[in-house]
């Protein structure tokens, strides 16, 4: 079974799908190679991830490769409805529907653990969290989970810490051909996307703070800089604010930042980056986007809260008029700019990202039982046979060791 918005959207949702599935031709290579052996079947895999023309895709591998998988969207606003339609036309049981309220968002999570899922695959770790909150009984059934981002691995590690995880997750997000490129390319396309979607503005000529330099923030910063922009840095590591600093990027604290930026993007993880006593000094004008996780990032409650009105300028833009007569708009809620007001990370890079999903879960069923209840890295050899496999695909073909290089690099015993 399904719950969707409008099953009569699936045919829109197929043609995105199938334009996904002609972008991301490693997990279409992946599902080749694995749709005769199906070394997936009989495994329910459950799925908590943006349910997106790429996810899309990745369910299709997997279900080619022999499994049965059940999804839940992982964010209010960023199941293409159309997408979820088609899944469900084709006999997935898919639980996801644009701007579901968040009892029914846990809902739909519980769906999928009510299926019985040997694997998990998550985007921010809640069906992992609700599964060992609320149905222990499940747990005893499940090999072992995925998790796609640097906050839900987070949220493990700490669960794992204090003793409370109960099945091996492999850290998806950690793979070098996925938060090196996923997260800084994808990242940074797709925030301007969500923002120039929303809003129309020229970004050249415009100051735009960057709250965060991680891989996410850096990507968001690059891609800003080519279209123009002056890029303040935002930090609390040293180091991060370092490498900001050298690449050319101001840095200086928020308090300082927000008088003086047009255009605000948080891409840290954490909550409350942009609060009230930040709006109060913005810019008439200024205008907030968060491209990290939760809508924890800008005080949307405290903007709420002192605004004098508001009103919906356009889709994904409520202006905030403040009792200093300034406005501020807030772009998709304070929720995923990239993914709310626009369509998420492009194909050609997500396709690497789902490769390492795919490549996780198989590994997760070939080693049933013999995995220890932790976070665990991908294989190294997986990160460089995808990586081979993309390069490939583009056409692209790279030098190799000779069997002198070899010796030489593996030894010591010659000098200069």
């Amino acid at each position: 079974m399904a719950k969707i918005a409008d099953p009569k959207l699936a045919a829109q949702g197929r043609l995105k799908i199938e334009w996904a599935e002609s972008r991301m031709p490693v997990l279409m290579e992946l599902k080749k190679r694995y749709e005769t052996s199906k070394p997936l079947a009989g495994l329910t895999i459950a799925g908590c991830l943006h349910v997106t023309k790429e996810t899309a895709v990745l369910i299709r591998a997997l279900k080619a490769a022999g499994a049965n998988p059940v999804w839940s969207g992982c964010n209010p606003l960023s199941t293409q409805d159309d997408v979820a339609a088609a899944l469900a036309e084709e006999g997935i049981d898919v639980y996801a529907w644009r701007g579901i309220s968040k009892e029914d968002y846990y809902w739909c999570i519980e769906q999928c653990i009510k299926a019985s899922p040997h694997i998990t695959i998550d985007d921010g770790a809640d069906l992992v969290f609700v599964a060992h909150q609320k149905y222990p009984e499940v747990l005893k059934g499940i090999i072992g989970g995925c998790e796609e981002t640097t906050t839900g691995i987070n949220r493990i590690r700490a669960m794992a810490a204090a003793g409370q995880l109960k099945y091996p997750i492999m850290a998806v997000s950690d793979a070098e051909t996925k938060w090196d490129f996923d997260n800084v390319y994808g990242t940074g396309e797709s925030t301007l996307d969500g923002i120039k979607r929303a809003t129309n503005v020229m970004l050249a000529g415009k100051t735009l703070v960057v709250a965060g330099y991680g891989h996410c923030g850096k990507g968001v910063a690059m891609r800003a800089k080519g279209m123009g922009c002056d890029i303040i840095v935002t930090e609390i590591d040293s180091i991060n604010a370092l490498r900001a600093r050298m690449e050319g990027f101001k840095v200086m604290p928020m308090s300082e930042a927000a008088k003086l930026g047009d255009i605000f993007v948080t891409t840290t993880g954490c909550n409350n980056i942009i609060t009230e006593k930040h709006f109060e000094l913005m810019k008439n004008g200024a205008i907030l986007a968060n491209s990290g996780h939760f809508n924890l990032e800008i005080d949307a409650a405290a903007l709420e809260k002192i605004a004098k009105s508001k009103k919906e300028i356009r889709d994904n833009n409520v202006e905030y008029i403040l009792p200093n007569g300034n406005k501020i708009y807030l772009l998709a809620e304070g929720r995923l700019v990239n993914l709310a007001a626009a369509e998420g990370h492009p194909s050609e890079v997500m396709d690497m990202s789902f490769a390492n999903q795919f490549m996780a879960v198989l590994h997760l069923a070939k080693n049933k039982g013999q995995i220890k209840p932790d976070v665990h890295n991908l294989p190294k050899a997986q990160d460089q046979e995808i990586a081979s496999i993309k390069l490939a695909t583009m056409g692209i073909t790279i030098d190799s060791l000779t069997d002198e290089q070899k010796k030489y690099l593996a030894g010591f015993e010659e000098g200069t």
